[in-house]
């Protein structure tokens, strides 16, 4: 096998904002040194994952790695649904990345699957804090989704979307209390809480 991927979505749960799919590969066999001690995103400061994502697109620049982090919409996932959204960024990134499948070896976290032509693949539960492939393919995703929720945050400014980039919180909910939803909220996932 050449190319080792990793992959993890971000934002499976929020009631708010897209869900987002990270693909990472290693080019070059060198490119693991320049991530030695990185840990999944859930573990980062948001300021430690700026970071790290800073040394990624620097080790994309030197063509030691690549990755594509995709997102669903909040329409897509209110209409067809969180799973089909998932499924849709998976396939996306990993075609960005351009890797034959039979060239690839590839590593997901938690339930995620490849599609069929990915023969070598395999499921790792808690694979994040597991392979470090996994973990850079988190950070690529969080750090993306959480920029655009800070945006979003700019366009709806009482909604905190900057502090909770759309999780349930308490004043998240307080705030759809207040204000009604905006554009942005999965009003499927809102369906199931007694707001």
């Amino acid at each position: 096998m050449k190319y080792l991927i990793g992959i993890d979505e971000v934002g499976r749960g929020p009631i708010a904002g897209p869900v987002a799919v990270g693909a990472f590969v290693f080019l070059k066999p060198s490119a693991k040194n320049f991530f030695k001690g990185v840990k999944e995103s859930k573990q980062l400061s948001e300021a430690k994952r700026e970071e790290w994502f800073k040394k990624i697109q620097e080790a994309q620049k030197l063509g030691l790695i690549n990755f594509a982090v995709t997102f669903q919409s909040e329409k897509v996932i209110d209409t067809k649904g969180i799973s089909f959204a998932i499924k849709k960024c998976l396939a996306d990134s990993l075609s960005k990345l351009k890797i034959n499948p039979q060239d690839a070896k590839v590593r997901l976290d938690g339930g995620l699957k490849a599609p069929a032509e990915y023969t070598n693949q395999k499921t790792i539960i808690k694979g994040d804090a597991k392979e470090t492939v996994i973990a850079l393919a988190s950070i690529c995703a969080k750090v993306l989704r959480d920029r655009k929720m800070r945006e979003w945050a700019k366009k709806h400014p009482n909604y905190g979307f900057e502090v909770h980039k759309g999780y349930g919180t308490k004043g998240h909910y307080k705030a759809i209390k207040d204000h009604g939803t905006t554009p942005l909220h999965r009003l499927s996932f809102l369906q199931k809480t007694s707001i």
